[in-house]
């Protein structure tokens, strides 16, 4: 039977809790209402190019410690108790998120703790605990047992976690430590970023059996040339990989090879991906003992297709399958006014990539930040090629050693863990010199790590933070970028290696009433009305259209997909409620800038 005073305990928290969620959003989405009720928030599977029908969820409800006084969580040796101090959270929005139920300004030491259970299935094998995002610094505590660690903000991590685990609940904490300095990577996400911060779990946790020996990851490269597919599959032991692509329903001869090693899947007459067919070819991949039987399977997919430079009438320009595909596209950079760096549900993530395809762009500039590996699987899906910006540092004279080392450690993984997606067709490694070092030097390095896809050493390098001296145009990648505001007048032009792009251009802003951020609201020019920003938006495309046919431009990127915080300069209004843009207009000039594109393939084949 329970005091008085517990009773009084369990209503003074149910009465916080109560607060809580009845703060209202700054501004709410769509989405906002269905992410809030959400039992298990974001529940789809989260690796698609390497999944498993086995999993559990652990996004949802966790007992969460944090402010001022929140116990040090930089690589503690021991957790944090959580007697009558902790509040709820909704992982995986951040806390500074109004759909964790916190919404805190800034959070540097948080801690985490939720319980699970072992399914009854899963009884006889090895259990791996998924992580697709922390930032920045985590410690994992299972059953009281520190688990293992993690430093970085956009990279996934996981760990074996078997050893710790016990019959029934199981208690998991996460210290996670974020000290928001521009020291590590961080993007827009720091202190120079303009926007709010966002800390500690900010995408799904989950839970997956395997057996002793399982596929760790896998490395698929499209060699459209040699009609075949690459393939490395590491494993935890060595073992025999049964490998089977379909195309549609069909499927192709299969391929016995031993992991770790690197075979090729003929894929004969291949039907090659493209914005316009973005046609995917299934993938099964089955381990095998030594007397034959299956240990493990998983399931991916791949794109058969190819990124070059060439020349096409003596220019120098981007190939996709062998033909120049005029780039246009929209600077993208992912936040929402709910979930901050999350989007708030699955069909707020898609819906982004669906309203760029019907607006009739064929990229994205994926901006200063990564997206969970669901998001790459849409725009593999729909057919929309994506540049993947690294996020920067802010500060990279500032002990030399470790920060610029962990710039480079987490570019690195970041460029495997997405290496598989067909839709990343470029790398970009720097913007705008914000936190540039070693330009040169890295761009050639991203070359020949991944020479399958191109690299946009430092875009917009005629751009710089007051705070620090420019780099400048490294010489070397695949591109010579430049960013003008408004533009495109002053775009680059080819030179004899490198391809032209206009990497960020336009910002040219509409106010929307009741649908923009509460702060002092700005663009790099304004437009009074829809038909107006319209009408600015078609001239600016077709001032581009005579730089793609006259002045060797390959690359046009509009800023941007949405407004964001203090930026009303988007197609859409930060909530994603209003279309600030006629969209049969828009669409048409993106297709007539694409089409001149085509023309000019045209003219080389005649």
């Amino acid at each position: 039977m329970r005091t008085r005073e517990q009773l009084l305990i369990v209503a003074v928290f149910f009465l916080f809790v109560s607060q809580v969620w009845a703060q209202e959003p700054l501004l709410s989405t769509p989405w906002t209402e269905a992410a809030s009720q959400a039992e298990v928030p974001l529940a789809e599977y989260p690796r698609p190019q390497l999944s498993r029908e086995n999993w559990q969820c652990l996004n949802g409800k966790w007992d969460y410690i944090g402010g001022k006084d929140a116990p040090n969580a930089l690589n503690p040796e021991k957790e944090a108790a959580f007697e009558g101090k902790f509040e709820p959270i909704l992982v995986p929005y951040c806390p500074e998120s109004f759909l964790s139920g916190i919404q805190r300004k800034q959070e540097i030491n948080m801690w985490y703790r939720r319980t699970f259970e072992i399914a009854k299935d899963w009884k006889d094998k090895d259990i791996i605990l998924h992580f697709e995002a922390v930032d920045h610094d985590a410690t994992i505590f299972v059953n009281g047992q520190k688990a293992g660690t993690h430093a970085g903000g956009y990279d996934a991590f996981a760990l074996n976690i078997t050893k710790f685990l016990k019959p029934g609940k199981n208690n998991l904490v996460v210290a996670a430590h974020d000290s928001n300095d521009g020291r590590y990577p961080s993007g827009k996400n720091g202190p120079r970023g303009d926007y709010t911060f966002s800390s500690g779990i900010w995408q799904t946790v989950w839970l997956e059996p395997v057996s002793k020996t399982y596929v760790q990851r896998i490395k698929l490269l499209p060699d459209v040339d040699g009609k075949r597919l690459q393939v490395t599959v590491e494993t935890s032991d060595k073992a025999t990989v049964s490998a089977v692509a379909y195309s549609g329903s069909k499927a192709l001869p299969t391929i016995k090879a031993k992991s770790g090693e690197t075979f090729f899947i003929p894929i004969e007459n291949p039907r090659l991906w493209s914005p316009n067919d973005p046609f995917l070819y299934d993938l099964t991949l089955t381990l095998l003992d030594r007397a034959g039987n299956a240990v493990d399977e998983v399931k991916s997919y791949f794109g058969m297709r190819d990124v070059r430079l060439g020349k096409v009438n003596d220019v120098v320009r981007p190939l996709l399958n062998g033909e120049f595909v005029m780039q246009v596209g929209l600077l993208d950079q992912g936040y929402w006014p709910d979930g901050i760096l999350t989007a708030p549900t699955e069909e707020a993530l898609k819906s982004d990539i669906e309203y760029t395809k019907r607006a009739g762009y064929n990229l994205i500039r994926k901006h200063m930040k990564t997206e969970p590996q669901r998001f790459y699987y849409w725009a593999d899906k729909m057919g929309l090629l994506v540049w993947q910006d690294m996020p920067c540092l802010w500060y990279p004279d500032e002990d030399t050693t470790r920060y610029r080392t962990a710039f480079r450690e987490e570019y690195k993984e970041l460029i495997d863990q997405h290496y598989n997606a067909p839709s990343i067709i470029a790398w970009v490694p720097f913007n705008e010199n914000w936190g540039a070092f070693d330009v040169k030097n890295i761009t050639a390095w991203t070359k020949k790590y991944d020479p399958s896809r191109l690299v946009n050493g430092n875009s917009g390098f005629n751009n710089n933070p007051s705070y620090q001296k420019a780099y400048g145009d490294p010489g070397n990648g695949d591109f010579v970028d430049t960013h003008i505001y408004v533009g495109p007048k002053g775009a680059s032009e080819p030179d004899d290696k490198r391809a032209a792009s206009l990497g960020e251009f336009g910002g040219v802003g509409l106010f929307v009433r009741g649908h923009m951020w509460p702060v002092e609201n700005n663009a790099y020019a304004y437009e009074p009305t829809i038909d107006a920003l319209t009408d600015r938006y078609v001239f600016l495309m077709d001032f581009v259209e005579q730089l793609v046919r006259y002045k060797g431009l390959s690359v046009a990127i509009y800023t941007q997909t949405t407004d964001v915080e203090h930026e009303v300069n988007g197609l859409l209004t930060y909530d994603r409620k209003v279309e600030k843009m006629r969209l049969e207009k828009i669409k048409a000039v993106n297709e007539a800038v694409i089409k001149a594109g085509n023309d000019l393939n045209m003219q080389t084949k005649k």
